[in-house]
């Protein structure tokens, strides 16, 4: 696998791990969803899949090498570089034009989510009763999801660990936004801001010899929180890679039924055309986060009237559209290539 992997190849790997890293953090949008349109979902489930207990025996028999092979470490390696890059940097931008170009951007998004459906669902002929009920409960968990309620901010530490458990489903099954269930259980801005923002700003710090965040208690807090947030992701990561890989061998037509009705359902969330719900207090008031900023409840959507930044929006949904063909087109050539 890793014999025919060009230096190109995993250049694209890399930026393919940005990609999966910056739709992770915005609400809406699945992680999984790159990795499936791109071409390397299931090589993805695979490799988490080998984090088992033959891998462990290799790790704890100091056998390194065999270890790093057996879980196909350089594919993983690149993919979790460019998320981790993402997060300091793509996700940034991201963060920014959100702020700015908010419509444009959902709408980029809404056309590559309407690109990636026509993808999944082209090469998919096997269409029977079972796998119709798999695409209508999938859409119905879907849009249901989209329409709950967020719950207060709460930094318990095993229920950290438990949002990091369910967010990372984001990268392990395509439609389910781990972001937006993070807005759900109302921990978003804890553990994809504040606590990244701390870990950001410590790094900083230590860099210039200051070391005064070690009598930062808030600061502290936050990065006990982001290290057991991590903690949750990764066990995640790996039970949920094992399940699906299970799943997938087994039931595969139905959970690609399943994931398709889930990246319909998910266009409830990511509709361009929609007003920013803030959290408020009983007396009225914003809630605001450790940067003094609007804490997301949830969006009210409505239909646009037709005028000259409907029509851009409509042009960027068309381009979300392509650049997902063009990821198509991609991965075909790249397939032909190797073959």
């Amino acid at each position: 696998m890793e014999a025919t992997r060009t230096f190109k190849d995993r250049l694209f790997l890399v930026i393919k791990g940005l990609g999966m890293g910056a739709a992770n953090k915005v609400p809406g949008v699945s992680g999984g969803v790159v990795a499936f349109v791109a071409g390397f979902y299931e090589e993805f489930i695979y490799s988490l899949q080998r984090v088992n207990k033959t891998a462990f025996k290799f790790l704890f028999k100091g056998r390194f090498k065999s270890f790093y092979r057996y879980i196909n470490g350089r594919f993983l390696v690149l993919l979790f570089t460019g998320m981790i890059i993402s997060y300091f940097s793509v996700s940034k931008i991201l963060d920014y034009l959100l702020q700015n170009y908010e419509l444009y951007v959902w709408s980029l998004f809404f056309g590559m989510i309407i690109g990636s459906i026509y993808y999944i669902n082209k090469d998919f002929k096997n269409w029977n009763y079972k796998s119709i009920t798999a695409l209508i409960i999938g859409i119905i968990l879907g849009v249901s999801i989209s329409f709950l309620d967020p719950a207060k901010e709460n930094d318990n530490l095993i229920f950290v660990f438990f949002c990091g458990v369910i967010s990372v489903s984001g990268m392990t099954l395509p439609g389910f936004s781990g972001s937006f269930i993070l807005i759900l259980l109302g921990n978003y801005v804890l553990l994809l801001v504040d606590s990244v923002n701390a870990l950001y700003d410590t790094f900083s710090e230590i860099l210039t010899g200051d070391f005064s965040f070690l009598q930062n208690e808030i600061r502290l807090r936050l990065l006990k929180v982001l290290a057991v947030f991590t903690l949750g992701s990764v066990a995640g990561l790996v039970t949920f890679s094992h399940l699906l890989n299970y799943v997938l061998k087994h039931y595969k037509s139905i959970t690609i039924a399943s994931i398709i009705g889930f990246i319909i359902g998910s266009l409830g969330v990511v509709w361009p055309w929609k007003k920013t719900i803030f959290k408020t207090q009983e007396s009225g008031a914003f809630i605001l986060d450790s940067r003094g900023e609007k804490i997301i409840a949830n969006y009210e959507r409505f239909i646009p009237e037709l005028h000259s930044e409907t029509y851009f929006a409509f042009g960027y949904i068309i381009l979300g559209i392509l650049i997902v063909l063009a990821l198509e087109w991609y991965g075909q050539r790249t397939n032909k290539i190797h073959v």
